[in-house]
């Protein structure tokens, strides 16, 4: 999945060239650049398909050793349930038994070998059973930044019964979710049988559901771009969890521990660099920093910054954009993105 904007990664990640495409982290690789050579432990090349808004066509096969087969391009936004039940019925074309992994573009991973492990014993067991798997991390602090699983932690099984979802807490029931044992955070990834989660579909969503059905002749043909134009002038925004996991009665979660970040904020970024003697993470390489701890700056290599008495703050200047703001609200980013398009235009975002 790779459709969205990054707006709390403003004003790096731009609707133009969002996130996904970034080398956030300075590593020589783009966001989605390594998911992809990620999956490729899991499943050859060809077997992998990319739904991204139509935007970003010319960017995914630019950056991805990919065919425009396997390029979905949605011409609207509408959450994650339709993006995957635009891959189900282009993946049914191919091959109707296919087993399932679904992953956003721009996550982190650091334990890749992990990763495969626990992917691999997920795919097993979707194979063998009617289930919905969801990939839970275990907490390492109480976070409101993620949504929580809560699982029956009864049985031997790694595979746990999902008993219900919780989008992002305050941090009182964050820490209550952590000290009660039986919680994962919500990773965004799924795996499942194209059988399993179509049932779900037909059972859940059936209003989106119809309207792929009647254009089930389309997928894989040059009819297809047409049919996909039609289902989403109808088709609603709903997520995966809200449409399908968090009402299904087969939903399972796998937890485990795989270095894993969003990467949804800017926070998050600061927590996978470099820090200085003062806890401040740079990326730029003419950067001067007096009296200043605690803050994350990323500007242009060849800019020369200044920075004195800043104490917790973000400084990133990126597309002629400076955004300086206090770490701890960096949640309201995304609301400076929606006042600056009604203010300034979508030249600025």
């Amino acid at each position: 999945m790779a459709g969205g904007i990054g707006s709390r990664f403003w004003p790096m990640s731009r609707t133009v060239f969002p996130k996904q495409f970034i080398d956030i982290l300075g590593t020589g690789q783009t966001l989605i650049q390594q998911t992809f050579e990620r999956l490729l432990k899991l499943a050859p090349k060809e077997n992998i398909y990319i739904v991204t808004n139509e935007l970003y066509k010319a960017l995914v096969l630019e950056q991805l050793d990919v065919t425009e087969d396997q390029v979905l391009c949605e011409p609207n936004r509408r959450n994650t349930a339709p993006c995957i039940a635009y891959a189900n019925y282009k993946i049914a074309t191919k091959n109707p038994n296919a087993n399932i992994i679904v992953a956003p573009a721009d996550h982190l991973i650091l334990k890749e070998a992990k990763f495969v492990e626990v992917m691999t014993t997920a795919l097993d067991y979707t194979e063998a059973n009617n289930a919905l798997v969801t990939l839970g991390i275990k907490p390492s602090r109480p976070d409101t930044g993620y949504g929580y699983i809560q699982f029956d932690d009864s049985g031997d099984s790694e595979l746990k019964k999902v008993k219900t979802f919780t989008e992002k807490p305050d941090l009182i029931l964050a820490k209550q979710f952590l000290d009660s044992g039986d919680f994962s955070w919500n990773s965004g990834m799924f795996i499942w049988s194209l059988s399993a989660i179509n049932e779900s579909f037909e059972k859940l969503l059936p209003g989106m559901d119809a309207l792929f059905k009647e254009q089930v002749g389309a997928f894989g043909t040059e009819k297809e771009g047409p049919a996909i134009n039609s289902i989403y002038s109808e088709c609603k925004s709903v997520s995966i969890d809200y449409g399908i996991m968090e009402k299904a009665k087969n939903v399972f979660v796998l937890s485990a521990d795989i270095g894993w970040s969003d990467l949804g904020t800017w926070g998050s970024i600061y927590t996978h660099l470099d820090h200085d003697e003062d806890n401040n993470a740079v990326v730029g390489k003419n950067v001067m920093l007096y009296d200043s701890e605690d803050c994350i700056v990323s500007v242009p290599k060849n800019k020369l910054v200044v920075l004195q008495g800043l104490k917790g703050y973000i400084v990133v200047e990126s597309n002629d954009t400076l955004l300086v703001c206090k770490k701890e609200d960096e949640q309201k980013i995304k609301q400076f993105v929606t006042d600056i398009k009604i203010e300034k235009g979508d030249k600025f975002v």
